[in-house]
C-alpha cells in the first residue's frame, strides 16, 4: 500500500493540486479535501483548488463550509483537461471518473484518498481502505505522520466529518477513527463543533421528511418510502436516517424526485442484506448506484419515466411503482 511519504513526494513534485470533491459534497469529502490541501502546502504548493459540482444543500454541509471558511470553486471539467503536466489531480471520497462526479471518464487520475467500495481504480497514488469509517480517518492519519502543526479548524473538520459520517461512532466506526478521534481532540474547537452538530433544519427539508413518514411501507421488516420531489437533495438521506430508527424496522430504502434525477438512499444494520448490492444490482441498467453493506445511495436519470407524461403527480406515481417493484423483487419479498 502506499504511505503518506509517497503522497508528499508525488505533491512535492507538483506546482498545482486540483482537489476534486463528489457531487454535492459531504463533510467527510470537504474535510478530506480540505486536509490534502494543507498537505499540499506543505510539500510546496502554492496553487491548491478544491473543485466541485452539484449543490451544497444539506444545511449541515452548508454550515459546515461556511463556519469553517472551506473556499470552493465550480468544477469545469474541460480546464482540468487542459491543465499543465505538474497540475495534480486528486479525488478524495470517491475514486472513479464519470462516477457520482462530472470529470470525463478518460481524464487522467494522480491522487486518489476513499473508503468507498470500488474496483480497479486507477492513479499514480492510492490509497483506498473500504474497512474504514470515513476519508477523513485517512486524511487524519496522514497529519498526524507528517507531523504538521493541525491548525483548531482543520481538527474540527476532520473530527466533525468522521464523527458524522460514522454517526457518531454508531455505523461503521473502526479502531482507527477512534485513533483519529483522539489525535484531533485536543487540537478541534469543542465549541465550533457543537456548533457544526445543530444547524437549523429547513422547511422544505422538513416537509420531505415528513412525506417520507406518510408515505412509508413495510414487507418484512422492509421499509420502502419516497420524499415526492423535492428541492432539497438531502432530505432523502436524513428522511432514511429518520425511519431507519422506526421500531421493527431492519432496512430502510428512501427516494425522492430532484431535478432531472430519482435519487435513492438506503440504510440496514441487517448482516443478511447488503444494500449496496441490492441498490447496484437493482438499477444497474438505469443508474448508479451501491456503497457499503449498511449504507448506500444511488441516482438514476428521470431517463424515460419522464417521456411517459408531463403531469408531476402522474410522474411520481410511475416512478414510485417501478422503484418499488425492482427493490422488492430484488430483496424477493
Amino acid at each position: 500500500m502506499s504511505s503518506v511519504h509517497d503522497l508528499h513526494h508525488l505533491l512535492a513534485d507538483g506546482s498545482e493540486l486540483n482537489i476534486v470533491c463528489h457531487n454535492n459534497p459531504d463533510p467527510d469529502c470537504l474535510a478530506s479535501a480540505l486536509a490534502l490541501g494543507r498537505i499540499a502546502a506543505d510539500a510546496g504548493i502554492d496553487e491548491r483548488n478544491i473543485l466541485y459540482s452539484g449543490d451544497i444543500s444539506h444545511q449541515e454541509n452548508r454550515a459546515f463550509v461556511n463556519l469553517l471558511e472551506i473556499d470552493l470553486k465550480p468544477f469545469d471539467a474541460a480546464a482540468l483537461q487542459e491543465r499543465s503536466e505538474d497540475s495534480l489531480v486528486a479525488f478524495v471520497d470517491h475514486s472513479t471518473p464519470g462516477a457520482n462526479n462530472n470529470v470525463l471518464p478518460e481524464t487522467a487520475i494522480d491522487i486518489v484518498i476513499d473508503h468507498h467500495p470500488a474496483e480497479d481504480i486507477d492513479a499514480r497514488f492510492v490509497d483506498h481502505r473500504e474497512e474504514l469509517g470515513a476519508a477523513a480517518t485517512i486524511l487524519a492519519e496522514y497529519v498526524e505522520a507528517l507531523d504538521m502543526e493541525v491548525e483548531d479548524m482543520l481538527a474540527t473538520a476532520l473530527l466533525f466529518a468522521i464523527r458524522r459520517e460514522t454517526l457518531n461512532f454508531l455505523r461503521g466506526a473502526t479502531a482507527a477513527e477512534y485513533d483519529a478521534a483522539g489525535f484531533l481532540h485536543d487540537h478541534a474547537d469543542l465549541d465550533l463543533l457543537q456548533t457544526l452538530s445543530t444547524p437549523s433544519v429547513s422547511g422544505a427539508t422538513l416537509d420531505a421528511i415528513a412525506t417520507a413518514i406518510t408515505n412509508r411501507t413495510t414487507t418484512s421488516a422492509v421499509l420502502i418510502s419516497h420524499v415526492g420531489r423535492t428541492s432539497e437533495r438531502d432530505a432523502v438521506p436524513q428522511a432514511a436516517d429518520y425511519l431507519a430508527t422506526l421500531e421493527g424496522v431492519e432496512t430502510v430504502i428512501v427516494f425522492g424526485i430532484i431535478d432531472e434525477s430519482i435519487h435513492l438512499s438506503a440504510r440496514s444494520p441487517d448482516p443478511r442484506i447488503h444494500v449496496g448490492d441490492v441498490l447496484r444490482k437493482t438499477f444497474a441498467d438505469v443508474g448508479s448506484a451501491g456503497g457499503h453493506h449498511d449504507v448506500a445511495g444511488g441516482e438514476i436519470p428521470l431517463g424515460l419515466f419522464a417521456d411517459f407524461t408531463t403531469n408531476d403527480d402522474s410522474l411520481l406515481e410511475i416512478v414510485e411503482q417501478v422503484i418499488t417493484a425492482r427493490l422488492l423483487a430484488e430483496l424477493d419479498l
